[in-house]
């Protein structure tokens, strides 16, 4: 089956690249490889995510671009704390993180995952949302971050691929996230 934006419920939909600076990020990636519009969500807080077992403390602006029927995100973590995001820039750098990867069998999946050997590093667990990154670093060249496929991440991902092609009729509302909290 398809998301109403084109993509597979049980492949990969999205690219991910974490960056230092996301408005210098949406600038680049819109100029050069005409990706947009973008729907951004800043200072998106640790509520219901997880990193390696305990409660996660990262706290990140994101943004959500498509170029055709693919979603790319780019993620900027704002604090200096262990996070998905800060092992692959203190590894090294800034970049390509993770292929997207829906599923509407979701702990399925993550068990495959884990019976194959890759380590489930963190996650987020809302009742619209779950997702889980898998290191697959030694076998790809980034993180799988598994996706549940479900109505609210289908409603939010094509409501940014309808302002993309010129379906702006209303803004595109942001996918489901960990609320938003105040920077210190």
């Amino acid at each position: 089956m398809l998301f109403d934006f084109g993509q597979p419920t049980d492949g990969i939909f999205q690219s991910g690249f974490i960056v230092e600076d996301i408005d210098v990020a949406i600038e680049q990636f819109s100029a050069r490889l005409k990706i947009g519009p973008w729907t951004t969500i800043r200072d998106v807080g640790p509520h219901g995510a997880t990193y390696r077992g305990e409660p996660a403390q990262a706290i990140v602006h994101v943004a959500f671009g498509f170029s055709g029927h693919l979603v790319y995100e780019l993620i900027q973590q704002v604090n200096d704390v262990p996070s998905p995001y800060r092992d692959v820039i203190d590894g090294r750098g800034y970049g390509f993180h993770h292929f997207g990867y829906a599923t509407p069998a979701f702990d399925q999946a993550v068990g495959a995952m884990a019976a194959a050997g890759f380590e489930n590093i963190g996650g987020v667990e809302m009742p619209d949302l779950r997702l889980a990154y898998i290191d697959t670093r030694d076998v790809l060249p980034g993180m799988v971050e598994l996706i549940e496929a479900n109505e609210s991440v289908n409603a939010s991902f094509t409501a940014i691929w309808k302002a993309s092609i010129g379906e702006r009729g209303e803004p595109a509302p942001a996918p489901t996230a960990p609320p938003s909290v105040p920077r210190s």
